[in-house]
């Protein structure tokens, strides 16, 4: 019988992550598990998605589909292109679909895990 991710017994940590990226006031670290790619995202205060990542990334605003996106601390406020604003607190699990922006709401920085599915990000 072939094995599938749920039968096989993974251990990663963030303390040795698989990919590690320096953004401009972003650090995103990720480990991959099986389908999935979980990513630790630590914003600075002051961090925005339109005003560091457009040369980067090369859109206007994030196209990336965040399917399971939680909140560990600090607050973040995601704009979708269409006007629609939502906010997110510590504890907050949401889905955050493509066509957005995204900045740190206050004084403190921004923790979050991002969960993707490989192949669908």
């Amino acid at each position: 019988m072939k094995k599938t991710f749920i039968d096989e017994f993974i251990r990663k940590s963030f303390n040795e992550p698989d990919e590690k990226a320096q953004l401009p006031g972003a650090t995103i670290e990720s480990v991959k598990m099986g389908e999935y790619t979980i990513h630790r995202m630590k914003c600075d205060p002051g961090w925005r998605w339109t005003e560091t990542l457009p040369k980067i990334i090369g859109t206007d605003t994030c196209e990336f589909e965040h399917p399971i996106w939680m909140m560990l601390s600090g607050h973040f406020v995601v704009q979708m292109n269409d006007g629609r604003t939502h906010e997110f607190g510590p504890g907050d699990i949401g889905k955050i679909p493509p066509g957005h922006d995204a900045w740190v709401k206050g004084d403190e920085p921004v923790l979050a895990i991002d969960i993707q599915v490989n192949g669908h990000a």
